[in-house]
């Protein structure tokens, strides 16, 4: 407790201070999309957002009892002015960890991998290459607190993104931990590249398969794939960048799935429906999850309290932030309007 008054006065103006330069350093229009009052539909919502600079934007709502909700704004296609299609493909980027986390769970009930198993047991190379991968174990990957460096964030990744992919293990190795095993946390999509790597020898064969046999086939989502390459490049929503004109629509970026696919997906994962017997008790990831790629980013709610799931994709993306921002404030938005039609 501060006793003498000349102090409290330091203490208050040293808190004004860092507030008013906290301020000074945010973006007035992510406080002006975070405090302006509720439109009354999430079609509002979706209308208000494109008014912020997204290019094109989906939200796919699925409450429990009623017949799935999309609502669109913006473009599909802004150079040939066609209108978003709720039903378009979109790139899922990092949301696609959540079929992996499931496909491991269910080899590993199968016994067929081990998630105590170390990242030295699959891969005896990588021993000296990653740092502790004698000591690193698949649970710890999944759920990214294994220290192994992320590869995207090293700078000459991106210096050629698009063929530095099919090497992106280089630029993840003979790099220092981030931490020791399991003793922090930093989301890292080396974990997932080795995961899915992982899978592939296991079964001899493509974790695309199993992910098509083991998920997309039971819940029949029928309008989720792999590779640009299994898809009419006509029923993909363009990705836009700030500040560049191209469209990034022919960009290799992996899953791609509508709304609606990702929406009964997320619910199966939430309900348990997409596990079979005793593999829901050894699953250990999120059961929610965005993704972001050049052009594109995505996310994937689950709202217990009424009982909906909520995904929403946006094809404009920045090097700053400020667009992802955004995007959470939306869907946030969209939640609370959900919310207040429930009388929540």
């Amino acid at each position: 407790m501060i006793k003498n008054k000349k102090a409290k006065w330091i203490v208050r103006i040293l808190l004004f201070t860092g507030t008013a330069i906290s301020l000074f350093f945010v973006p007035w229009i992510l406080v002006k999309a975070w405090i302006i009052p509720l439109p009354a539909t999430v079609q509002e919502q979706v209308d208000e957002a494109i008014e912020y600079g997204f290019d094109g934007m989906i939200v796919y709502v699925g409450e429990a009892g009623k017949p799935s909700a999309f609502y669109t704004g913006g473009w599909k296609n802004r150079d040939n002015k066609t209108p978003a299609d709720p039903n378009s493909l979109f790139k899922i980027a990092s949301i696609s960890k959540l079929y992996v986390a499931v496909s491991i769970t269910k080899l590993a009930k199968e016994k067929r991998l081990s998630l105590d198993e170390t990242l030295a047991d699959y891969f005896p190379e990588l021993v000296g290459r990653i740092e502790n991968a004698e000591r690193i174990t698949l649970k710890m990957m999944v759920q990214h607190r294994s220290g192994i460096p992320n590869f995207t964030d090293n700078p000459a990744y991106w210096e050629n993104e698009q063929e530095n992919g099919k090497i992106a293990l280089e630029f993840a190795l003979d790099l220092p931990a981030s931490f020791a095993p399991d003793k922090g946390y930093e989301y890292s999509n080396t974990n997932y590249l080795l995961l899915r790597k992982i899978i592939d020898n296991v079964l001899g064969y493509g974790h695309q398969q199993y992910i098509k046999e083991r998920i997309l086939i039971p819940l029949n989502l029928n309008n989720t794939f792999f590779s640009l390459n299994e898809v009419n490049l006509d029923d993909v929503m363009s990705g836009y960048y700030v500040g560049y004109d191209k469209d990034f629509k022919a960009n290799e970026y992996g899953m791609l799935a509508t709304a609606e696919d990702v929406g009964i997906f997320l619910r199966a994962l939430n309900d348990g429906s997409v596990f079979d017997e005793g593999e829901q008790e050894i699953y250990p990831y999120v059961y929610d999850h965005g993704g972001l790629v050049v052009g594109y980013q995505s996310l994937a709610e689950y709202h217990e309290d009424i009982d909906t799931v909520v995904v929403q994709f946006i094809n404009t993306t920045d090097f700053n932030g400020y667009e992802w921002n955004l995007s959470e404030i939306m869907i946030n938005r969209i939640v609370k309007i959900l919310k207040k039609q429930k009388n929540l």
